[in-house]
């Protein structure tokens, strides 16, 4: 995950994969109204009011997920990863599935939510969220599809959009009401779970892929509700699901049923899936966790890759860079190889060694990486040499194209500050900041920039569309 990690405040061992802040309308459908709940400022009135509005919109997020029940600190807390190899993987899982339930292609992104727990969810109609828990957990290609196709059902069936209506609509006010009203919609999200199961098996069925996934998933939810319930069974009322035994026990027939039932993963598939997992435990567990699951018996490539990663966590780039280089010696043109080389030369401070190797990343990966051409930016930057800045924001400019985020935008306001660019430079930041979701941040560096910039050029618009833009609701 050679993407840097940026959380808040940015984690000491997380180089390669990128954490990155939700985008402001992500903020304010959960986290926010959720902060809001609990502002001790409020009058017992507006405190409710808040209260209803943040359960309304964790309800919406739990009508989508998969299994998994979520707790507003962990909605308060969320982290967004970025790797080119584990987003192209899950690109790959989804594509098929997503135009199988007619959703086109390219519309949906998958997002990855750096948290342990086993979840994946919806909040809308253009992102498909999942935990790293989740892609750790599962072993199979087919396992992670099933999750797709499942949250795919939701989408298509659009379940987000029903129960945002009903929310709006709701005319009680008193307390008792309320709560029946919040008892009417979890029915409805109960039913919802079903009938997103259904157009999963479809959409796999569409695919020529197994349910069998999907039905290891439900067996894995059914062992943890056993033991949860026996912990809180009051928390029998507020379940937004179905119990995964009942689930399992509706789409065992159908999916047994499907002549892709015994379908296996292709072996090269499953080699990405084993390579991903191996790339997040590496980057994301402790490296003593890291190599009880790959010991050093194992001399898988998953294996090897999981432990280079460890290693240098626990001792270094000198005792890692072996073990690198012995990947890359097996497979010289793996790009990913490369860039997690390269992302332990700049973590260990040596950024001018780091540009030529993550330049040889960028060129193996091709036009579909540009999160490797931001992270070669970044190298060059940090390298400290000013001949090379109209590269630098050439490359951030072109990912930008691609795949607008908040890394790329600081990478252009440095440069654009070191040719003394300033209104450009101001107005790259406030991008960045638009993207992090601090909106105020964002409005004072755009009023900065915008009298400085030409009167109506394309940056003085984006300049003023920030300052005035306004956060629904």
């Amino acid at each position: 995950m050679p993407h840097t990690v940026q959380q808040l405040p940015a984690p000491p061992r997380v180089p390669a994969l990128t954490l990155v802040r939700a985008d402001i309308n992500f903020a304010r459908s959960i986290i926010e109204p959720q902060r809001r709940a609990i502002d001790p400022t409020m009058t017992n009135h507006r405190r409710f009011r808040a209260w209803r509005s943040g359960l309304a919109a964790a309800m919406i997020a739990l009508a989508a997920g998969l299994g998994t029940q979520a707790r507003p600190a962990e909605a308060q807390g969320l982290s967004f990863i970025r790797d080119t190899e584990i987003e192209q993987l899950l690109n790959d899982y989804a594509q098929p599935i997503f135009r199988a339930a007619g959703l086109g292609t390219g519309r949906i992104t998958m997002r990855i939510i750096r948290h342990e727990s086993f979840n994946a969810f919806v909040l809308d109609g253009r992102n498909v969220f999942i935990h790293t828990g989740s892609l750790l957990a599962s072993e199979t290609p087919n396992q992670v599809i099933g999750v797709i196709a499942h949250e795919a059902g939701h989408i298509s069936n659009a379940h987000l959009s029903d129960l945002r209506s009903k929310i709006a609509a709701d005319p009680t006010r008193g307390f008792l009401s309320q709560f029946l009203f919040v008892g009417v919609l979890l029915g409805q999200m109960r039913g919802n779970e079903l009938v997103a199961d259904q157009a999963g098996l479809r959409y796999l069925n569409a695919t020529k892929q197994s349910a069998r996934g999907m039905i290891e998933i439900f067996e894995r939810f059914a062992q943890e509700e056993s033991f949860s319930l026996q912990r809180t069974p009051q928390s029998l009322f507020a379940r937004s699901h179905p119990f995964a035994a009942d689930r399992i026990n509706q789409i065992r027939p159908t999916a047994q049923a499907s002549p892709n039932w015994n379908t296996r993963d292709p072996a090269p598939l499953q080699l990405r899936h084993d390579m991903m997992r191996a790339k997040i435990s590496g980057y994301l567990d402790r490296p003593q966790i890291v190599f009880n699951r790959y010991p050093q018996t194992d001399q898988s490539l998953p294996a090897r890759y999981g432990r280079a990663i460890g290693m240098y966590f626990q001792s270094g780039i000198e005792r890692a860079m072996p073990l690198v280089d012995a990947l890359i010696k097996e497979q010289p043109n793996n790009p990913y190889f490369h860039e997690i080389k390269a992302d332990f030369l700049m973590r260990s401070g040596r950024p001018r060694e780091a540009v030529p190797i993550m330049r040889r990343a960028a060129q193996l990966a091709g036009a579909n990486a540009p999160l490797i051409s931001v992270r070669l930016a970044q190298a060059m930057i940090s390298a400290e040499d000013n001949s090379n800045l109209d590269e630098i924001i050439s490359l951030a400019r072109k990912s930008l194209i691609q795949d607008p985020n908040p890394q790329a935008y600081r990478i252009l306001a440095n440069a654009f500050y070191k040719q003394d660019r300033l209104p450009e430079a101001d107005l790259a930041t406030a991008e960045a900041l638009f993207l992090e979701g601090d909106l105020k941040q964002a409005q004072i560096f755009a009023k900065r920039a915008q009298p400085r910039l030409k009167n109506g050029s394309p940056n003085w618009i984006r300049a003023g569309d920030i300052v005035n833009f306004k956060i629904p609701g």
